[in-house]
């Protein structure tokens, strides 16, 4: 009984810290299409790809992000797709992922990328 009771103590919590965020940290998040020129496998993991992403003059980011269960890397490549690029760097299996790949998932475990509905040049701003 105690875990159900802590189960749904943080589930309440985790849902009253969601609710809102001011209007000027949501300024601060820097969204940009990126287009995926490469991606692959990552030796060693079983939901990691790595993607090497172009966001015109941004330049070429290196991106890992576990979407393994969803997306095969050749399926990615030439994909445009929104990413978050002022992140902090992170060390991901010793390398550095720069930018957070955008998607959407629901309850019932479907995960999908949000792809351009029309052309638009690589590092187009997303608001």
């Amino acid at each position: 009984m105690f875990i159900k009771e802590l189960y749904i103590y943080s589930e309440v919590i985790y849902n009253l810290t969601m609710l809102h965020i001011s209007w000027e940290d949501f300024e601060k998040i820097d969204m940009r299409v990126g287009e995926i020129v490469e991606a692959s496998e990552v030796e060693g993991s079983e939901k990691l790809i790595k993607m090497s992403v172009d966001f015109g003059e941004l330049g070429i980011k290196t991106v890992f992000s576990g979407i393994k269960k969803y997306y095969q890397p050749e399926q990615l490549k030439g994909k445009k797709t929104v990413f978050v690029v002022n992140v902090t760097p992170k060390k991901v299996m010793g390398q550095e992922s720069e930018a957070m790949i955008v998607g959407a998932d629901d309850d019932e475990g479907t995960m999908s990328l949000l792809l351009m509905e029309k052309e638009m040049k690589n590092g187009a701003r997303v608001y």
